[in-house]
């Protein structure tokens, strides 16, 4: 599955919440990081709000190195989500969604206060089960 999105844009605000979390984490790549907040804006089953946001000056990366190997499945996970969040089922949809899920995610992992080091990042965004 083809995403339509070639490049990946993130305003200043995204690039200062990434430069925390790469402080907090010690994680150096933002493609990493940019995986996370997707991910935990996806667990959210509330629709993210529209981003409005100037991207210049902030971060640049391609679909391809922001998704790896792994590019089909977060393809259609947004794909699903803009569907689901009443997106349209367009090219056009397909990049406000992953906008919105992005920057919303990159909000949530930045909010936590007490992120001093990978394990209080992975404990707090984690939700471990017990066997």
């Amino acid at each position: 599955m083809k995403t339509p999105l070639e490049t990946i844009r993130i305003g200043q605000q995204g690039k200062e919440q990434l430069l925390k979390l790469r402080r907090c984490t010690g994680i150096a790549h933002w493609n990493i990081l940019c995986r996370w907040a997707f991910c935990a804006s996806l667990k959210e089953k509330a629709v993210p709000p529209t981003f409005q946001q100037k991207v210049d000056g902030g971060v640049e990366m391609s679909w391809k190195v922001f998704a790896g190997e792994l590019s089909e499945t977060y393809t259609a996970l947004c794909w699903l989500r803009a569907k689901q969040d009443g997106f349209p089922v367009t090219p056009e949809g397909f990049t406000n969604c992953f906008r919105a899920h992005l920057h919303r995610g990159l909000t949530f992992l930045t909010a936590g206060q007490k992120n001093k080091s990978i394990v209080d990042f992975m404990g707090e965004w984690l939700e471990l089960e017990q066997y």
